[in-house]
């Protein structure tokens, strides 16, 4: 997950700073949010602080006022959990100050470390893991009551779909929406399937009326969220993840990905829609058929490949090869030409060897990626990689072999951004640039960044912009009338 340098320090910043918002409300307790990860972490957090607000919480950003500091943890890779310990090291410092303060971790840390944070490190006071958010006013009240509290018990039903999100400290033009949660796929570098549980789809019902209600509200974008959102079903008496089991009466009322995704660009004809992610082993060609059809739907997909090695992808247990991740993107060029194709990679993974690390580099110059998510491979405990391969890649090769990996992709990110230049693309203005209060930064459909001079306009706008220039992360422009 990471677009090239600029734009991966960006997310890398949004996904580093805290969650938090000054809730004006004269509540008489408050809660401090911090979320690290994924954009699933991030949509959780709302959901938390939705939770909260209805026991009684105001949201904050001050720690010193905070009654309940919560941390939204991820588990992908070593260096989130590293980030979290030095941010609970931080909140217990705080907390010396204030013993009646309750710090407490939530999502994807919480089950495989919640004795070392509860017993052995003595860092929180609550544990709670990413289906059981219903039971933390419960659980704090069991802090208040002298006893640790945890809940790290996994559901097969939860999906938070009665719960409207508090929408924390973003900028009111985009928002994200959870449609799923949870992940079948097992695969072998990955612990989200043991943190987040089983597959389950949302009704697709409250997830229109969701997507609705940001609209009213001024909201001009959406994401929609899953860890395998082309495996989303629904069929008329709730989830169901085999498609060849259901019956002919339960196939007709079903509703696959393709179906909710014409759905919500119906339902919310001027706010644009995207969604994340997509798994190439499930991605159909009725989906992208769908994005043609719909203008509001961005013409952006961000397709992990992982390794561009078939043998690789095997030990993965991805559930395609290399051939046939390119016959998905032959699908999207021929069916969707303007689109945008992001990726993951991982670098050194167990066994790869010089022949492996050069069919990724060698995908990579076939596809010619918009933009990537890029890393060197970190064994997470309890996957099946750990379990049962061996991490026999040296740092010094994994360092080497990202490092290429990272050059090719700015080259070819580049080499995209060239592509746009002297054309006019509709952006949808999300704030201020980092560089200047004088210039605003948006967005194309094919979700690259563009910054222009600022005048009249505000966020939230669409505008037209006359690219001039570029960098391998950005567009430069001029706003022009449409």
């Amino acid at each position: 997950m990471l677009e090239e340098k600029a734009v991966k320090e960006m997310d890398e910043s949004r996904q580093g700073e805290a969650l938090k918002l000054e809730n004006q409300d004269n509540k008489s307790r408050k809660v401090l949010i911090e979320s690290y990860g994924c954009q699933m972490n991030f949509s959780d957090s709302e959901i938390v602080a939705s939770i909260l607000e209805d026991n009684g919480y105001a949201t904050t950003r001050n720690a010193e006022e905070a009654d309940l500091v919560l941390i939204n943890t991820c588990s992908i890779r070593e260096k989130a959990e590293q980030t979290v310990r030095k941010r609970l090291d931080f909140y217990n410092s705080v907390k010396k100050q204030q013993p009646s303060m309750t710090v407490g971790v939530l999502g994807c840390m919480a089950e495989r470390l919640k004795s070392k944070f509860l017993e052995e490190e003595k860092l929180v006071d609550l544990v709670v893991g990413p289906d059981a958010y219903r039971d933390l006013p419960g659980l704090v009240e069991e802090v208040k009551d002298g006893r640790k509290a945890v809940n790290v018990i996994l559901s097969k039903e939860e999906t938070y779909a009665d719960i409207s999100p508090v929408r924390l400290g973003g900028n009111g033009v985009t928002a994200f929406v959870s449609i799923m949660r949870g992940c079948d796929n097992m695969c072998t570098f990955c612990v989200v399937p043991f943190t987040r549980g089983r597959e389950r789809s949302r009704d697709p019902e409250s997830i229109v009326n969701e997507v609705k209600d940001l609209a009213e509200k001024g909201y001009k974008e959406v994401t929609l969220l899953g860890q395998n959102v082309d495996s989303f079903l629904w069929y008329g008496g709730g989830p169901k993840k085999d498609f060849k089991k259901l019956t002919e009466e339960e196939r007709e009322s079903s509703v696959n990905f393709a179906g909710l995704l014409g759905m919500v660009a119906q339902a919310a004809p001027n706010v644009r829609v995207r969604f994340s992610t997509s798994h190439p082993k499930d991605m159909t060609d009725e989906v992208l058929h769908v994005m043609a059809a719909h203008k509001n739907i961005c013409k952006y997909i961000h397709l992990p490949v992982q390794s561009g090695s078939s043998r690789v992808l095997e030990l993965m247990n991805r559930g395609y090869t290399s051939d046939w991740y390119k016959n998905r993107i032959e699908a999207i060029r021929r069916i969707i030409p303007e689109c945008a194709i992001s990726q993951d990679i991982i670098a050194g993974f167990c066994s790869e060897t010089e022949e492996d690390h050069q069919a990724t580099l060698d995908l990579m110059d076939y596809v010619k990626y918009d933009f990537g998510y890029m890393f060197m491979y970190s064994e997470r405990p309890n996957t099946v990689a750990q379990k049962k391969f061996v991490d026999d890649v040296p740092h010094d090769v994994k360092k080497r072999r990202l490092s290429e990996i990272i050059e090719k992709q700015n080259q070819h990110s580049l080499e995209r951004n060239k592509t746009y230049v002297g054309k006019v693309h509709e952006v949808l203005i999300e704030g201020l640039s980092k560089r200047s209060d004088q210039e605003w930064y948006g967005r194309t459909t094919q979700n690259t960044v563009v910054v222009f001079p600022k005048s009249d306009e505000k966020p939230g706008d669409y505008v037209h912009v006359k690219v001039h220039d570029c960098t391998a992360a950005t567009l430069l422009g001029k706003r022009v009338e449409g």
